[in-house]
């Protein structure tokens, strides 16, 4: 099998509860300070719970047609703007046809389309602003390629948890098969009724802000958000090594308490790239706060890096952001990268001791000692169904 170029992350655009611009974003990621949920029963009447909500004005969709206005497009385009100046020129230089469009989510445009019945059910109407075609999962995908141009391979992914990481991996194979010579790929989800009542339905929702591997952990808050990648062969200083994909069908919605395909999913990507366990110095973990996640990921994450790789959640500053998740938490991991100086890692703000229950892993603390150097980073999602993807990024 001929060794295939590398492909590159070269820009990044993101939006969470953490900010709405990429500085805002690398600031607060590395903060001691971790209150960026915020109560609100807006979702759940008579029972306040922390969300991640993204602050601050997000582009406008009114001069689009009706069938792309949505919050979750708005989130989707507010992460484009950021990396337009560079995506525009690519695709005049490569041609439309040349630039494919990946973007995961789960939500898309469903909490328009709440509104829609709620209003139909009280008036026998929906309401003018409409359209069922918002809440397709097609349509931030669809969207974006109208707003940009792209006439390339133009598709969403929907695989709950995992689904903005696996639009990763599909932009790394379109380039690979030269189906592409850019792709723009991430996810974007926005807070809405159906998810948060439908985790909450579960048991699975803390009152609390999430608390992952602590010993009084609850469960997850929800939160919203998009991280955008631009995908290419161009050089740039940070590149996607390889995803390691699995699909374990365990169970609809828990995971298999001895992470089988979870610990699969992390040595693929490992052997994809030719890269030793001791070679990563971080890991971004799933992390949700649930007592069966917490344990099985940890359990994993040390037979594979034992106690010495470096790692942590960083739910507890976004809320799980479903759909985007993998690619925000990828976004984290290329600044972790990009850093040239004064390196920092992402902390892990328990909010009680460590689950003496769950196996001992090296989660970051303000103490934690971080090398100088940070050549390799993983992110791993999980999704229900047991569909797993860990990401493997390296600084060139």
């Amino acid at each position: 099998m001929t060794e295939q170029p590398p492909v590159f992350l070269n820009n990044l655009g993101i939006v969470c509860s953490l900010g709405t611009s990429l500085s805002t974003v690398n600031e607060h990621l590395f903060t001691e300070y971790s209150d960026f949920l915020a109560p609100s029963d807006t979702y759940t009447p008579g029972r306040r719970l922390p969300l991640g909500q993204v602050k601050g004005n997000l582009p406008t969709l009114h001069n689009q047609p009706l069938k792309w206005q949505s919050r979750n497009n708005q989130l989707l385009l507010a992460a484009y703007q950021q990396i337009e100046p560079a995506a525009s020129p690519l695709i005049a230089k490569f041609g439309a046809q040349r630039v494919g469009i990946v973007i995961g989510t789960s939500t898309s445009g469903i909490a328009e389309g709440e509104r829609g019945v709620k209003t139909f059910l009280k008036t026998g109407t929906p309401p003018a602003d409409y359209d069922y075609q918002q809440q397709e999962m097609a349509s931030p995908a669809e969207f974006l390629a109208h707003y940009t141009g792209a006439r390339g391979p133009v598709f969403s992914i929907s695989t709950a948890c995992s689904s903005g990481a696996k639009a990763l991996a599909s932009a790394q194979r379109l380039i690979n098969s030269d189906l592409c010579d850019v792709v723009l790929a991430g996810g974007a989800d926005a807070l809405c009724g159906l998810t948060i009542n439908g985790f909450n339905a579960l048991e699975l929702v803390s009152e609390e802000v999430c608390n992952p591997f602590g010993e009084s952990r609850k469960g997850i808050n929800i939160g919203e958000g998009a991280g955008l990648f631009l995908v290419s062969r161009l050089p740039g200083s940070v590149v996607l090594l390889s995803a390691g994909e699995t699909s374990d069908a365990y169970h609809f919605s828990s995971p298999d308490p001895e992470g089988r395909g979870a610990k699969a999913a992390m040595l693929d990507a490992l052997n994809r790239a030719e890269v030793l366990p001791e070679q990563v110095t971080y890991i971004n973990l799933h992390g949700t706060g649930t007592s069966l996640n917490d344990k099985m990921e940890a359990a994993v994450v040390k037979q594979i890096f034992g106690e010495q790789t470096l790692c942590s959640s960083t739910k507890t500053l976004t809320g799980h952001t479903l759909g985007a998740a993998g690619a925000i938490e990828a976004g984290f991991c290329w600044l972790i990268l990009k850093q040239t100086r004064n390196h920092q890692l992402p902390l892990q703000h328990l909010k009680s001791p460590l689950d003496p229950h769950i196996d001992a892993i090296n989660l970051v603390s303000k103490t934690s000692s971080i090398p100088h150097t940070i050549d390799y980073v993983m992110s791993n999602s999980f999704a229900f169904g047991g569909n797993n993807i860990a990401l493997l990024f390296g600084r060139t």
